[in-house]
């Protein structure tokens, strides 16, 4: 996290919900967060590393692997801990821009988003929604 930013804790409250809802203990989350890509590799979490976790302790930021593990063990989408982890660790909120009349959207992780003026964030998912790579001929 950059200097003067505030704590974040979007993925340490975003697993303590999910526990709580599932009535999930620490060992049983560490013994379900099993990467679906790599299963043989066993759990990604270890039962300190989640309490450390929820307790507000200090950890690495998530690997891949650890993401979807914990999206498996917490039974959410892996979008959701990706965009709680770039908040926490990386102070990025993320945006989702809508293109066009199809089912098609455009992540942006954005720094600072929630102290930008609503004209400002309508402004960066019009840029997001219109931005067309093709027009970049030549490069």
């Amino acid at each position: 996290m950059a200097d003067g930013d505030a704590a974040r804790s979007d993925f340490a409250d975003l697993v303590r919900r999910r526990m709580d809802e599932l009535r999930l203990g620490l060992r049983a989350v560490a013994e379900r967060s099993v990467d679906p890509k790599n299963p043989a590799d066993g759990p990604q979490w270890t039962k300190g590393t989640v309490e450390n976790l929820v307790n507000g302790k200090p950890i690495k930021a998530p690997g891949p692997g650890q993401l979807r593990g914990l999206a498996v063990a917490l039974e959410v989408p892996v979008r959701l801990l990706q965009d709680a982890a770039a908040a926490q660790w990386f102070g990025m909120e993320t945006i989702t821009a809508h293109e066009g009349e199809g089912d098609l959207e455009t992540r942006l992780l954005v720094r600072r988003y929630q102290a930008m003026s609503p004209e400002d964030r309508r402004r960066l998912q019009l840029i997001a929604e219109t931005y067309d790579p093709s027009a970049r001929q030549g490069l």
